[in-house]
């Protein structure tokens, strides 16, 4: 069996669970997921024995190739998602159907209502997305060659660094770099803010130059095809102050505290707080406002969530990041950033990006 029917094989018995006779897939990073159709613009109907992809002309081909064996009911010309959706949902004889409440606009539920006669719809979260936090094999051994992309882009990137670069041609280069190295492309625009501005957590990259202050944040990751990486380094261009080491160390110490407490069992606010409580600590919890970090995979923001009130358990297979930050208006932010692995025994860190203190220091 492969890797996707043995997924659609779990979800069914979490369809059983919801008391529906199928589950309507609308979201397309979840249909990649549970076929390997790595198109858009296509609905996957998975019923408590079988199940039917929905989608057009332009994919048949790649179709054959991705998902061989997935049936498949293609739209000719002109023939609009929902009317055909209806149509296999009807033939299928469906009395309950469920559908992902989070990818369905309202609009398309309506209208899915009145095609649909006589099926009752049942809105349901998180179905896809609990199988997708525990990943296989498969998907770790992925997830370590984007994590090993990102490292090497920046390697290439920190050294060819000089003081005239800026922000945005900073973060051009971590994506030509990446793409050298095999990767798809970056996993999400990334962030390149020279001092003050790294006090913004999701600055977007401007003119500014990288010697117009002493220190740089960079939050990058990469796209090895499907599953993606996150990471985030602080480099030291001029001179390391006497607040920058201060706050490093902070943030530093939180991080491998965060990361200590990783392990199959532990709750998730409990990790938070095992990396929080450093901060507040040394008199920073006000400037610590979001979560420790989430679940990478297929997205870069994906379940798991490390934060506080997150009563979720973590288990073998799961992916997160750990990243704690200070932000100081005026002067700068320091953020560190590891993807985790939870294991049976513990936790493995798959980035391996230097941050000591004296490695963030540029030559």
């Amino acid at each position: 069996m492969s890797n996707h029917a043995s997924r659609r094989d779990k979800l069914r018995r979490l369809i059983r669970k919801a008391k529906a006779d199928a589950l309507l897939v609308t979201s397309f990073t979840n249909v990649t997921y549970l076929t390997g159709f790595t198109g858009d613009d296509s609905y996957l109907l998975v019923t408590l024995d079988s199940e039917t992809l929905i989608s057009d002309s332009r994919f048949t081909t790649q179709l054959e190739e991705e998902c061989p064996g997935v049936p498949v009911v293609i739209r000719g010309p002109g023939e609009r998602m929902l009317p055909t959706t209806a149509d296999v949902v009807a033939d299928a004889k469906l009395e309950r159907l469920a559908f992902e409440a989070d990818a369905l606009t309202v609009g398309a539920y309506n209208e899915l209502g009145e095609l649909a006669e006589g099926v009752e719809l049942l809105p349901a979260s998180g179905l896809v997305e609990e199988l997708r936090a525990i990943k296989d094999k498969n998907e770790i051994a992925a997830t370590r060659v984007a994590c090993d992309q990102a490292r090497r882009a920046f390697e290439v990137v920190r050294a060819g660094l000089t003081d005239a670069m800026t922000e945005l041609e900073v973060a051009a280069e971590l994506e030509h770099q990446a793409r050298r190295f095999g990767a798809k492309g970056l996993s999400f625009p990334p962030i390149v803010a020279v001092g003050s501005r790294g006090a913004l957590p999701h600055a977007n990259p401007t003119s500014k130059r990288i010697g117009e202050d002493d220190f740089t944040l960079i939050d990058w990751g990469a796209n090895e095809g499907l599953y993606v990486s996150d990471l985030t380094r602080m480099v030291v261009t001029g001179k390391i102050s006497a607040r920058f080491k201060k706050v490093y160390n902070i943030v530093l110490k939180a991080q491998l505290a965060g990361i200590a407490a990783i392990r199959p069992g532990a709750k998730c606010q409990d990790v938070d707080n095992a990396a929080r409580k450093v901060i507040e600590k040394a008199g920073f919890g006000k400037e610590f406002g979001h979560g420790l970090g989430h679940g990478v995979g297929l997205e870069v923001h994906e379940g798991p969530r490390l934060g506080k009130n997150q009563e979720d358990e973590l288990k073998p297979g799961m992916i997160v990041t750990v990243e704690p930050g200070i932000y100081l208006p005026g002067w700068g932010g320091i953020r560190i950033e590891d993807d985790i692995l939870v294991t049976r025994g513990g936790h493995e860190v798959l980035t391996s990006v230097p941050k000591q203190l004296e490695e963030c220091v540029l030559g």
